[in-house]
């Protein structure tokens, strides 16, 4: 599926978008990088950490983690599941050649990054208002 994406410039930044069509309930990419403890998580303090349970995290910073630029969105089309200390990324409908793959980051996330900011996504891209997030995301 890898060679579905293409990371390219996005209105929050870089992002990912499928080149090809991708239908509902397929596996889009693993979330990858090396597990750290939730201490070792909040000594580097960092955006690129995807919690996978209340110990552990993985650290996806390295530019090689192409699901790192996945972009946050209040309406995704795309979803992350935890296996084991495995995160995969899966569509959640179809997704058309040409459209940015996004992710929910969760309240905690949004919280802490994205608020203060503001979000960019293209459901509040102009309405000047805060959404809740539904999914956890550490």
């Amino acid at each position: 599926m890898r060679d579905k994406l293409i990371l390219k410039r996005s209105a929050t930044g870089l992002g990912v978008f499928a080149s090809e069509p991708i239908a509902a309930g397929k596996r889009i990419i693993e979330y990858v990088g090396p597990i750290l403890t939730t201490e070792e998580v909040d000594r580097r303090r960092g955006k690129y950490f995807f919690e996978i349970d209340e110990n552990f995290a993985i650290d996806g910073s390295a530019r090689t983690n192409l699901a790192r630029y996945f972009n946050h969105s209040c309406r995704p089309n795309a979803e992350a599941f935890v296996a084991r200390r495995r995160v995969w990324i899966w569509s959640k409908r179809n997704i058309k050649p040409g459209e940015q793959i996004t992710l929910n980051y969760g309240k905690a996330y949004f919280d802490d990054h994205i608020k203060p900011v503001g979000c960019k996504c293209e459901k509040c891209a102009g309405q000047g208002k805060q959404p809740k997030s539904k999914q956890a995301r550490g």
